[in-house]
């Protein structure tokens, strides 16, 4: 049962969510860590898997761990590293490909770079599901593979030790991210390692993976896998774990962005820890971010904190740079509701996801923006609102690409050089031809709220739904009555809009938000004194104090 009574707003809010039996209303408020997490030993193929790893540490084999460069595969190779320092296993290095040299997936060159270091087992971290060239390649040269992923299966598997994937029978959840399938494997080892009496195991206390939870949240709420089932227990407790996390990077990230850890939620994850995990393959070495996380030493966390920060801060300069091009341009080609479809072959490939969710955000639909790596090949990101799937997108027009890959809502391709110029084209007729969920409209909201009742109580019953995401989404409320009582435009490049607001029946007042919008980009354009409605979530105001109401529309009273 749940700790205290539940407001009407809350269980009206639970409702909406399809949860309403006494049962789901305990577990989706009060998730139980032991109850509500399915087993490591549900995946098909774990206990070889675990077997192996054993296997390779009590022969002294060297390991690799071969991660994705994103803010998902990075906390999952860190999740790995962790154990192996846990167990005192020096023989491992992990494998990060550069985002613009090599780009996304499991690469039969690196293989051959592994292999001339004497490694002869390779754990992918959110990569290689589809991996079937470069598994041949390895098991060729004698490379065990076991292949940790949670990307959608488009064909046959490939032929590795094991494949270790959610979205394959008999898991129960399909929607794990990346790191969290590497958890489960770091699970299994433990648990057949202790099995087996194996001496290393020794050293690891009962429940110390849960440790390492900090990073399957960092990478669950970064990689906006559906905040349901397992993914908000995960979610849930690996935030419990990072507000009292040991380890330097997170401390020193932190003090550097003015964040309390004792207090980090989700939004801390999503605005300013991801992107600083993110910039650092996306503007240099993806190394610098996993060095982040597994350090123990408090002065380099230090400076890798600093150098994150910096290519962060240089990220957001191009960025915004190409977000203003790619908008000026859409809006000049695109009309409402077309697939939009942009490059530039001076755009840097590793940037254009950000970009293309800026316009995506604005617009709605699908957007892929693409541009030219330093090898010369042409490459693109993918963001969609969920009209389209983009990886159904890419599937229904595979000759245009020479490979793809993503998930339902983003995804990344390199596209055949010849048929850049028709991308769009066929992307368009694609998008036709596919299933079209219904979406909610911008007038949808969750509740009807009074100025005056934007306040603690109000957000303490919202917080009880946390952690948000993808599949939970923030309730959207809805205030009418209300008067423009001010308007202006903030930050460096005057992107982002504020506007206060006046309850017309009483003397309630609010701050009202958002970024990279202005007046222009709601249904309804604040002016002084102009009666309306606003569409919002509530928000701490980390800045003022308070609370603040973050903008999803505005429209005429």
């Amino acid at each position: 049962m749940t700790s205290s009574p539940l407001s009407e707003l809350v269980r009206s809010l639970l409702k909406s969510r399809g949860v309403t039996e006494e049962a789901a209303v305990a577990a989706f408020l009060t998730p139980d860590y032991e109850q509500h997490t399915h087993s490591h030993s549900l995946f098909s193929g774990m206990d070889i898997a675990a077997g192996r790893v054993i296997a390779a540490m009590r022969s002294g084999d060297r390991i690799a761990v071969y991660a994705d460069f994103d803010c998902d595969g990075i906390p999952g190779a860190a999740v790995l590293s962790d154990l192996f320092t846990k167990l005192g296993y020096e023989n491992f290095e992990v494998y990060l490909p550069h985002r613009d040299r090599e780009g996304y997936g499991f690469h039969e060159e690196a293989v051959e770079q592994l292999a001339s270091r004497g490694v002869k087992l390779i754990i992918t971290v959110d990569v290689g599901t589809a991996a079937i060239a470069t598994v041949k390649s390895a098991n060729e040269i004698g490379i065990d593979t076991i292949i940790t992923d949670h990307h959608e299966i488009l064909a046959e598997l490939p032929e590795a030790f094991a494949v270790l994937n959610p979205k394959i029978s008999p898991y129960p959840f399909p929607h794990l991210c990346g790191a969290a399938v590497a958890f489960k494997l770091a699970q299994g080892v433990i648990q057949k390692g202790k099995a087996l009496q194996d001496e290393r195991f020794a050293s690891v206390g009962s429940g110390w993976e849960k440790w390492l939870l900090d990073l399957v949240a960092i990478a669950t709420i970064a990689d906006m896998v559906p905040l349901i089932g397992e993914n908000r227990v995960l979610a849930h407790w690996g935030l419990q774990v990072l507000r009292k996390s040991p380890r330097p990077g997170i401390s020193a990230l932190c003090t550097k962005l003015r964040l309390r850890k004792a207090e980090l939620t989700e939004d801390d994850i999503g605005f300013s820890i991801a992107p600083r995990v993110n910039a650092a393959s996306r503007m240099g070495d993806p190394h610098l971010a996993l060095r982040l996380l597994t350090t123990r030493d408090p002065a380099e966390a230090e400076m890798l904190a600093a150098s994150l920060e910096k290519l962060n801060a240089s990220r957001k300069g191009v960025v915004a740079g190409i977000v203003r091009e790619a908008k000026k341009r859409t809006a000049e080609r695109f009309a409402p509701g077309e697939v939009v479809v942009l490059g530039n072959p001076e755009w840097k490939p590793s940037l254009l996801g950000l970009a293309a969710n800026s316009i995506m955000s604005e617009r709605g639909g699908v957007v892929c923006l693409w541009g030219r790596d330093v090898n010369g090949k042409i490459k693109g990101s993918c963001r969609s609102d969920g009209v389209v799937s983009v990886v159904e997108l890419f599937s229904a027009a595979p000759h245009a690409f020479e490979e793809f890959g993503g998930h339902a809502a983003s995804g990344g391709f390199t596209v055949v050089s010849e048929q850049v110029h028709s991308l769009q084209e066929t992307l368009a007729k694609a998008a036709t031809s596919l299933q079209r969920t219904e979406k909610e409209t911008l007038a949808a909201h969750d509740a009807l709220v009074s100025l005056r009742e934007i306040a603690w109580p109000l957000y303490r019953d919202i917080a009880r739904l946390a952690p948000f995401g993808m599949g939970n989404p923030k309730p959207i409320f809805r205030v009418g009555r209300i008067k423009i009582a001010g308007m202006k435009r903030f930050g460096k490049e005057q992107n982002h809009v504020e506007v206060a607001l006046l309850c017309t029946d009483s003397l309630a007042t609010a701050r009202a938000f958002d970024f990279f919008r202005g007046p222009e980009d709601f249904t309804f354009a604040p002016v002084q004194d102009a009666l309306a409605t606003v569409l919002a979530t509530v928000e701490r105001d980390t800045f003022r104090g308070g609370l603040a109401l973050r903008l999803v529309d505005i429209l005429p009273a």
